[in-house]
């Protein structure tokens, strides 16, 4: 079983190489088989330069330099349509997702379509109490609205088996910035796939600084919520048998 793991950036120099190395030291000893695959949208940094520089001679890292098309979901996706891997993984490239979790989510994909990492599951949570529960009331409203039982449709830290991902419309789930998460869910969710979510505790932020905006974001994830309630897209299906 080949892993891949999708890594989006934009001005990540301080701490993209950092978490290269994290990654590789939790991966090297649980599989044969793994890629690195980071996907940079031009960063004014030189996040790339960087990469190619200190990660020269490493077979594992595959580094693709964006100079369209920018933006976190539609470099998610052009890192997955690139990718060898079996089991997919994405993740944020700031540490607030846990490098250390990943094997751990991609064992459990022997037995789930998707895997993702949860804040608001026992045992998960976030260093910065405030966000923890602006969040939590987010996903809140978008777990009525979208009348699915996913407690974090925000986190966009995941490991998916690729047959199955490559199955779902694309096109349509991956666009914007972090809402195409809750697009992924939704879908995955409306198509009987098998959801695990398992604890993970989000770090303060290394390096860098955030890229999303309040105010859009809410708007942004608000009207994606409802859209998919008004789509109408039906019951659940149940899922295929063997």
């Amino acid at each position: 079983m080949q892993v891949s793991v999708i890594l989006p950036t934009y001005n990540e120099r301080g701490g993209i190489v950092e978490l290269i190395r994290a990654i590789e030291e939790r991966l090297e000893p649980e599989f044969a088989e793994y890629e690195l695959i980071v996907v940079d949208d031009n960063s004014p940094d030189d996040t790339a330069g960087w990469v190619r520089q200190q990660c020269a001679g490493d077979r594992r890292v595959r580094l693709y330099v964006r100079t369209e098309g920018r933006g976190l979901a539609t470099a998610i996706r052009y890192g997955i349509e690139r990718a060898a891997g079996d089991i997919i993984v994405a993740m944020d490239t700031d540490f607030q997702h846990d490098p250390r979790m990943i094997p751990q989510m991609v064992k459990f994909c022997e037995y789930y379509d998707v895997v993702v990492g949860s804040r608001f599951v026992m045992g998960g949570g976030m260093a910065q109490s405030y966000r923890y529960y602006y969040s939590y009331v987010f996903n809140l409203f978008v777990r009525l609205v979208t009348r699915t039982q996913i407690q974090d449709n925000l986190s966009g830290f995941f490991a998916m088996r690729r047959a199955k991902l490559m199955q779902m419309d694309l096109d349509r789930i991956f666009q914007g910035y972090g809402e195409y998460f809750i697009r992924l869910l939704f879908y995955a969710w409306r198509f009987g796939y098998a959801i695990l979510e398992v604890p993970v505790f989000y770090r303060v932020r290394y390096y860098g600084a955030s890229k999303s905006r309040l105010f859009n974001m809410l708007l942004n994830y608000g009207r994606t919520a409802l859209s998919l309630r008004l789509a109408g897209a039906g019951r659940r299906r149940r899922p295929d048998v063997g």
